[in-house]
């Protein structure tokens, strides 16, 4: 009988889809060689389109599903995702707070890629002030990055007033993604934990389908976390992961396709 693998436990909404959210997540964890599991906070209908709907569970179920896993089965890491709501933001708050020693990616996401809202307005408080303080990484977007903290990064040389203003927050560790950044020929995403750096670059490709890729890319983080690697190691392998899912997305239904998290297997 083998080991098991190293075991990466998502926190996030489900994507009918199969582009981001839950999906995403366990496919990139699969892709990684680590044994994904999920705790569902929310159910989207969902496709290549838009967001249709969004149902919340509750908190009783939310908790009912983290204790379940995390108390026979354990974990080295977890990644969050959608929260949808306050309520929901702080229950996953304090369950991480009360499992020390295991890092933390938070994906603050905010909106989908189609532009439809994921987190209420009145959850930013509890995001900044609960869930923020049990990060080891953060993994915000310039959209979540301006909803967070007021910051808006226009330039690259916005990106480490960006980084102070969610790191005042509390995560050890932020990484801004610069992917929408207007001008380049790269994406520029910067790390830091307020002492380092570390700018990480890759060729920007001319690919629309892009759906899931801020899923997919604090999971593979989480990915890294749970194999040990040390903070900067196990982002840039992430980004490495990501920037070939992205060159091969593909296009699925009428709207925005999703990144390829089988990439390898295909080449």
């Amino acid at each position: 009988m083998s080991p098991a693998p190293p075991l990466v436990l998502t926190v996030a909404g489900s994507d009918s889809g199969g582009g981001a959210g839950i999906q995403a997540d366990l496919k990139t964890m699969l892709a990684l060689g680590v044994h994904g599991m999920s705790v569902v906070t929310a159910v989207t209908a969902q496709n290549s389109r838009g967001v249709h709907g969004v149902w919340e569970l509750p908190e009783e179920a939310v908790r009912a599903q983290y204790r379940a896993v995390v108390d026979d089965i354990g974990v080295h890491a977890v990644k969050t995702g959608m929260l949808a709501t306050a309520p929901l933001v702080e229950t996953v708050a304090e369950l991480l707070a009360g499992t020390p020693g295991v890092p933390v990616v938070v994906d603050p996401v905010g909106v989908s890629k189609h532009g439809d809202p994921l987190l209420a307005a009145s959850a930013l408080d509890s995001v900044r002030h609960a869930l923020l303080p049990v990060a080891t990484v953060a993994t915000p977007n310039l959209d979540e990055v301006t909803q967070l903290t007021g910051v808006h990064v226009v330039y690259e040389s916005d990106m480490r007033n960006a980084a102070e203003g969610v790191l005042s927050y509390g995560p050890q560790w932020v990484l801004i993604k610069g992917g929408h950044l207007p001008t380049g020929t790269e994406a520029v995403d910067l790390l830091t934990d307020g002492t380092e750096e570390h700018w990480l670059r890759a060729p920007r490709y001319d690919n629309r389908h892009t759906h899931g890729t801020g899923c997919t890319l604090a999971s593979a983080v989480a990915s890294g976390l749970a194999k040990g690697l040390p903070i900067p190691k196990a982002v840039q392998e992430a980004k490495a992961y990501v920037t070939r899912a992205l060159a091969a997305g593909f296009a699925l239904g009428d709207g925005i396709g999703p990144v390829d998290h089988g990439w390898e297997r295909r080449r």
